[in-house]
């Protein structure tokens, strides 16, 4: 599930830690790492779950307009097709994954007002019209609806990005991985495979054997960061004579040491990949004048050595 660009950048947040808080232990910050990396699979099955609540909002509604004192000819005999799909039935069904959704508390009932609106957004797009007018009726047209929906109503909905927050500091900025692997797993379902939990490394999926262990990359990146920190800190220093290594932006530093790290520990990754994908990283999460600074900085110690 977890790609070296998802890994690099926990590496990152938990290098970013120790630049923070230097007390911290190594125990400390790989406790940290692999709780952050469970999480992104956490968010995927919290995401996946919305599908039987949203169908229920739906069956909701109908249900109460069934019930007014006068109801018309359209609230007495609804067009049911989205309330009957059969991807969330399948999903509610699934022994593994109510199991998975029980263990991990995952439940959207306090967010009855997410759900109301999440609702009114989609019945209002034309993808959603199209698929309520179509005599067709299947579980792969049902999952291509969810497939729209998720990756056109979840993205930017402001609400949801609050309740993610609340609920982890993990999910921040995961939304849109974590959608990515929800619509493979939809895709997947619409073909009428079984639903199954991803492998929460991209090296642990089936058809990767033999391949490095992704789960051995993070961690021997994170821990030879931790294990080399002061030497790494004196590097930076000794070639940023100008900048006083006390004000250098503490994101540049934490992608840096783990620049070097990366360069120390794996030897054979092209080091020019290991600076272009940190110089990536510092786009997103750094000052606008980090790329070129984090750029040169690992050009110089890398060739250097």
């Amino acid at each position: 599930m977890l790609n070296r660009r998802i890994l690099r950048i926990k590496a990152f947040k938990a290098v970013y830690s120790r630049v923070e808080n230097p007390a911290m232990s190594l125990k400390d910050i790989e406790f940290e790492l692999e709780q952050s990396c469970e999480a992104t699979r956490d968010l995927y099955l919290r995401l996946l779950a919305l599908a039987g609540p949203l169908t229920m909002e739906a069956r909701s509604r109908i249900e109460a307009a069934r019930s007014k004192f006068n109801p018309s000819a359209e609230e007495l005999n609804p067009n049911l097709k989205f309330v009957q799909n059969a991807l969330a039935r399948v999903l509610d069904e699934d022994p593994d994954f109510c199991k998975l959704v029980k263990k991990k508390k995952i439940s959207w009932e306090n967010d009855d007002v997410f759900l109301r609106h999440l609702y009114e957004g989609v019945r209002s797009k034309e993808y959603f019209r199209e698929y309520m007018n179509s005599p067709a009726s299947s579980l792969q047209e049902d999952a291509a609806l969810w497939c729209h929906i998720f990756e056109e109503e979840l993205p930017d909905n402001q609400e949801l990005h609050e309740i993610l927050e609340d609920l982890s500091i993990y999910w921040n900025d995961e939304l849109e991985y974590a959608i990515s692997w929800c619509c493979r797993s939809l895709e997947q379902i619409g073909k009428g495979k079984p639903w199954s939990l991803p492998e929460l490394y991209l090296s642990e999926l089936p058809g990767s054997e033999g391949k490095e262990s992704d789960k051995a990359f993070v961690f021997t990146l994170v821990r030879t960061a931790y294990r080399n920190f002061d030497r790494y800190y004196s590097m930076v220093s000794a070639v940023t004579p100008k900048w006083d290594t006390g004000r250098i932006c503490a994101t540049d530093l934490a992608l840096i040491i783990c620049g070097l790290a990366e360069a120390d520990a794996f030897r054979n990754i092209d080091y020019r990949t290991t600076i272009n994908e940190f110089v990536e990283i510092s786009k997103f999460y750094s000052t606008p004048e980090s790329r070129a600074f984090v750029n040169g900085v690992l050009d110089k110690l890398i060739n250097k050595e």
